[in-house]
């Protein structure tokens, strides 16, 4: 335990070191969420990876990997896609589009792009990135917990705190630069953990003849890569649901701002190729974790999640105290720190943004200048963690059989279907109007909460409403809606 302490004692350190230096670095308003728009292809392709996997990827897709077996590489499938999309098609023409509108949040950029006379568009696309980051990084904080809890034996309350207190002090002091080094720092953290953990346990492990008959020894079912299922839609459902979560890239605010704030278009093209590397190698390797974890924890007949928990939420704190020696069992916990923390500093000062800019500064306070919200921002940041670290108590409270992947992926998809759509049409259809977005951003909020909540309970379709989740019908209906509204009601200058 005490060796455990004082590597988690040095990480924390280097974060607090890092928040230090990059206080030096911000002077305005514009420093503190964006770096001054002067950051680097390496820092930005790290950030925007750490930021957009979260602590999904080490409790959540390690678990995925050892309930779903071979189909859970869907996953790796559809966010490699998404990732490609991103930096290839999008990211250049929202950052030379976002200097020309001289936008620091994802609003300012709306509000330029349509040319907009009225403040709806910036207070509706404020008002969801503040409730949708909120429950994102209350899911975070969670899993801060159940962290601490599994693989340091602390209550889960105090390790919630503790991590609440650790992301908040540096965010308070260097904000956006803070974010994005210590997101750096972080990244190469989880990159070359996650990357070398599946080649050590493989060694270490009595394999036998290998993964697949490891596997059919237990269940055959999780070798089959199109599906468990022996209904082919539930098969089809599922691969969509698990492909689809790669549509978050396609303009989520928390990984756009990244592009917002890299120093030049030529930076974009060099990043590419680091982002597609970490997105390939990270996810590949935590769902091999899983499986790994499956064949080596459980045996034919066994309820996985009585021993591997639920959702497979203990997988990864078992696998490492099981193969590895107690230092680096100490830098995988601040692995999987750096992975939960790398998402709610970003997702915090996001939140922070839509409050201080969109809602104080260009509605109630034009006259305010942005060196003068500098602390004003630090307080917005800080009630907004509070927030979230009272929901994310709440959840623990309420639903103690709740599963991680799963809520995360939700607040994940009310995000990535509210701006997605809008981001999209926005940088690639000149027929879009203000309307059309106002419509699109509405219709992707309201259709995460009716399929997750109406669709999913109902008898015959539910089940497959919950295997394909929320995301994808959410996006295309915010896709379809916002292109029938533009049509209708379009640009004043088609």
């Amino acid at each position: 335990m005490i060796t455990k302490i004082i590597v988690l004692g040095i990480y924390v350190a280097i974060l607090f070191l890092i928040g230090i230096l990059a206080s030096r670095r911000v002077k305005s308003m514009s420093d503190y969420y964006l770096g001054g728009k002067k950051m680097g292809f390496w820092a930005v392709a790290f950030s925007a990876r750490a930021t957009g996997e979260s602590g999904w990827l080490l409790i959540g897709l390690t678990g995925m990997g050892a309930m779903a077996g071979y189909s859970a590489y869907w996953v790796v499938a559809g966010e490699l896609l998404g990732v490609f999309i991103s930096w290839q098609f999008m990211a250049k023409k929202f950052k030379q589009r976002s200097d020309d509108y001289k936008a620091i949040t994802i609003p300012d950029y709306l509000q330029s792009h349509f040319k907009s006379s009225t403040n709806t568009l910036r207070m509706i696309s404020a008002s969801v990135l503040v409730v949708f980051v909120v429950i994102y990084v209350a899911s975070q904080m969670d899993v801060t917990g159940i962290a601490f809890e599994s693989m340091l034996g602390i209550d889960y309350r105090i390790g919630v705190l503790v991590g609440f207190s650790i992301v908040l002090v540096y965010i308070f002091i260097g904000g956006f630069v803070a974010a994005v080094w210590s997101d750096m720092f972080q990244g190469v953290l989880m990159f070359f953990g996650l990357v070398l953990l599946p080649i050590v346990v493989w060694f270490s492990m009595d394999h036998g003849a290998g993964i697949t008959e490891g596997l059919n020894a237990i269940d055959p079912t999780l070798t089959q890569i199109m599906g468990r299922s022996d209904d082919g839609w539930m098969n089809l459902f599922t691969i969509l649901g698990f492909s689809m979560i790669g549509l978050g890239f396609l303009g989520s605010p928390q990984v756009y701002v990244r592009f917002m704030s890299i120093k030049g278009v030529g930076e974009i093209d060099k990043g590419k190729w680091v982002a597609l590397l970490f997105t390939f190698l990270t996810d590949a390797a935590a769902v091999t974790i899983g499986i790994l974890a499956r064949i080596y924890f459980t045996k034919e007949g066994q309820d996985p999640e009585a021993i591997l928990g639920t959702g497979g939420e203990d997988v990864l704190s078992m696998i490492t105290n099981e193969f590895l020696p107690t230092i680096l069992v100490a830098i995988f916990i601040a692995i999987v720190l750096s992975a939960i923390m790398s998402t709610i500093d970003s997702l915090l000062i996001l939140a922070s943004s839509a409050i201080t800019r969109d809602f104080y500064q260009k509605i109630f306070r034009p006259d305010l200048k942005d060196e003068d919200l500098t602390n004003f921002s630090r307080l917005v940041t800080v009630l907004m963690a509070l927030a979230a670290l009272g929901i994310a108590i709440l959840l623990y409270n309420l639903y103690p059989d709740r599963k991680i992947f799963w809520i995360m992926i939700f607040g994940w998809s009310g995000i990535a279907a509210t701006f997605c759509p809008v981001i999209i049409l926005s940088l690639f259809w000149k027929g879009y109007s203000e309307k059309g977005a106002i419509a699109s951003m509405i219709t992707g909020f309201l259709s995460v909460i009716l399929f997750k909540f109406v669709f999913a309970n109902m008898e015959v379709i539910g089940p497959y409403f919950i295997e394909l989740d929320v995301l994808a019908p959410s996006f295309a209906l915010a896709m379809i809606v916002g292109y029938i509204v533009s049509k209708i009601f379009p640009p004043k200058n088609i």
